[in-house]
């Protein structure tokens, strides 16, 4: 496994997270408030997620289930790092972080880092989807 290109891949999904972040409390949460469009952004995320990986699959070349596994359990780690050390740095309270794991409180930030986990794996198991 080339781990470099795992890491690449996942510097673009940290940016296109984080350019989603950005667009989604200019544009949505002034319309939608702040927990619906944390919500829809869960949902947006985690299909950027899916379009990025499908869209670097090959150049990823990871070949079996168990290189798709771990490559997505280091983007959940990294990605896990940075959501909390930006929060933290941002002033985020760890309750507010944690909060958008907790479907209780309506976060469900936890279904969009299983998306992540999973990706490579799911997109791996669709090796038809384009006449592989």
């Amino acid at each position: 496994m080339r781990w470099h290109r795992v890491w690449a891949v996942w510097g673009l999904i940290v940016l296109a997270e984080t350019l989603q972040g950005v667009l989604r409390q200019l544009w949505l949460v002034p319309w939608l408030g702040e927990l619906p469009a944390r919500q829809l952004g869960v949902v947006s995320g985690a299909l950027l997620i899916l379009l990025l990986t499908w869209a670097t699959r090959r150049w990823l070349r990871l070949r079996t289930p168990a290189q798709q596994l771990q490559a997505g359990a280091l983007w959940l780690l990294l990605m896990l790092l940075f959501e909390f050390g930006l929060g933290t740095l941002l002033g985020y309270p760890p309750e507010r972080l944690l909060a958008d794991y907790d479907p209780r409180a309506g976060g469900y930030l936890g279904l969009g880092m299983l998306v992540l986990l999973l990706a490579p794996w799911l997109v791996g198991r669709c090796g038809g989807c384009d006449g592989d």
